[in-house]
């Protein structure tokens, strides 16, 4: 079972990354790679991380896709046109999400002992995780923080109306 959750949520990754690269608008792209964040928690959740899988779903699905769409908005790369939606989306969505609630429903179904489950001694405690990421890898913690901060001020600046004007007219 473990190997088609596997194949499933690897495919629909790959699926998700190349639907961001033919996306024309950055919005869909964005969406596309909130689809490419889950699945690589799904698969961290297959490994046994669970608190990779967490993090993953908390920072990078949910903080940073946050703040790409933000910028993206803040930007405003232009008035939209619109569509029925992703023909992408269309061809590989429904199937994958059909595919996906019946992987889940036989599991579901065909479970056994789901009670039964036992760790390992090598497996981390997040205690220590934690000591590693806040002790030790700090400064990049920190250093990240800062980079994103400038990002989003340039992007203020860049996007800020009349900005170029003033400059031409002096």
């Amino acid at each position: 079972m473990h190997l088609i959750l596997f194949l499933v949520f690897a495919g629909l990754c790959l699926a998700g990354a190349l639907n961001l690269l033919l996306q024309k608008h950055p919005i869909n792209s964005a969406l596309s790679l909130v689809v490419v964040m889950t699945s690589l928690a799904v698969l961290y959740l297959l490994l046994g991380a669970e608190f990779l899988a967490a993090a993953q779903i908390i920072v990078y699905a949910g903080a940073i896709m946050v703040l790409f769409t933000f910028v993206i908005m803040l930007l405003n790369a232009g008035r939209e046109e619109r569509t029925l939606g992703s023909k992408a989306a269309i061809a590989l969505g429904f199937p994958a999400v059909a595919a996906i609630l019946a992987v889940i429903a036989t599991v579901i179904l065909k479970a056994e002992g789901l009670g039964s489950v036992s760790l390992s001694d090598g497996i981390t405690s997040t205690e220590e995780l934690s000591r590693v990421l806040f002790h030790e890898l700090l400064l990049p913690f920190e250093v990240t923080s800062v980079l994103i901060l400038v990002a989003i001020l340039g992007a203020v600046s860049l996007a800020r109306k009349g900005h170029g004007d003033q400059e031409a007219g002096k």
